[in-house]
């Protein structure tokens, strides 16, 4: 009876790029919680000892994560804008990044790992801060709002679609219901209150901050 010829070994080729790229995903897939140099060995089918020759501690692997997600954020500076289109566009990045990879996000900001693209983006903030007639603190309030802003806005778009998406009965007729009693006014907007506009919704708001950002800076000493 002829032998059969043993099934080939498939070995994981290690890289840096390709351990943070399964980091990445499972921290969108499931949490922060769940990274650790063994678990992202798992992912790859390889011991967390065989990672460590590209990554070597989880604080780089967190710095690695970093440095994927937050790429995005080096956007270039065009002298011929204003700093409200700088905002604008700044702002517009951060979003983007949220959407696409935001537990990542969340990870990178409560970690405060401190990396290049990350430090250009800050710097980038204040100077259009600097330009919209801001002082220094000031500058470093307002790069912290919109932050928040930013990372807040996609959680609220994150679970308002997650309730959309598990909820049978139309919502609207839901709030006209609860409230026709107690609360005239949302009784009477139910469909604005409930509908999905997530990007016009971050527009509006981002607008909002920009008069006010304007306004600080015409009254600073």
């Amino acid at each position: 009876m002829a032998r059969r010829a043993p099934q080939p070994v498939l070995r994981v080729v290690l890289t840096r790029e390709l351990i943070v790229h399964a980091a990445v995903e499972l921290v969108e897939r499931e949490g922060a919680r769940a990274l650790s140099m063994r678990a992202v060995g798992a992912e790859l089918g390889v011991s967390a000892m065989a990672m460590y020759r590209h990554v070597p501690s989880k604080d780089a692997l967190i710095e690695g994560i970093a440095e994927y997600v937050m790429t995005g954020l080096d956007v270039p500076e065009d002298p011929a804008t204003d700093w409200k289109a700088g905002a604008r566009a700044l702002m517009r990045a951060f979003r983007a990044i949220a959407q696409e990879y935001p537990r990542s996000l969340a990870l990178v900001v409560a970690s405060r790992i401190a990396i290049p693209v990350g430090l250009r983006a800050i710097e980038r903030a204040l100077s259009l801060c600097a330009d919209a007639g801001l002082d220094g603190m000031t500058s470093v309030h307002v790069t912290r709002a919109m932050m928040a802003y930013g990372l807040g806005s996609q959680l609220r778009e994150a679970a308002q679609g997650r309730r959309q998406g598990s909820q049978e009965d139309d919502p609207a007729t839901t709030v006209r219901t609860l409230s026709a009693g107690s609360s005239p006014h949302v009784a009477s907007l139910p469909a604005g209150l409930v509908e999905h506009r997530p990007d016009a919704d971050f527009e509006f708001g981002l607008e909002l901050f920009l008069p006010a950002i304007e306004a600080m800076g015409q009254h600073a000493p």
